[in-house]
């Protein structure tokens, strides 16, 4: 997986993309809130303001405020790889993102996401 473009993508180009996926099943922008504050560890003001100013997944994950220690427990398999397996810890962060809101879109209950 050599895919650094990534990297240097905005997270507020692909934040309307996780919403829509959700909103498609009958979720909700704040389920999509949640998993990026139970991930990253942001508030929904910060969050608000790394969209609003167009910050890279880069810049993004290295000044999230804490990772979850749960994150060991997302596993299964996003874009081809098992998201436990990848090796690049951006990427990995990254996949771990799109798993949790893969989830959200498959109707599981959030206790589940958030690995309560």
């Amino acid at each position: 997986m050599n895919n650094t473009r990534i990297f240097k993508t905005s997270v507020a180009s692909v934040y309307p993309h996780y919403i829509q996926k959700a909103e498609k099943k009958g979720r909700t922008k704040a389920e999509v809130d949640d998993i990026i504050s139970w991930l990253t560890g942001y508030n929904k003001q910060t969050l608000q303001k790394h969209i609003d100013n167009k910050t890279d997944f880069e810049t993004f994950f290295a000044d999230a405020p804490k990772l979850n220690p749960n994150v060991s427990k997302i596993t299964g398999v996003i874009c081809g790889y098992r998201v436990e397996e990848i090796e690049d810890k951006l990427m990995q962060k990254i996949r771990y993102l799109d798993k949790l809101v893969d989830e959200l879109a498959k109707g599981k209950t959030m206790d589940k996401i958030l690995r309560k």
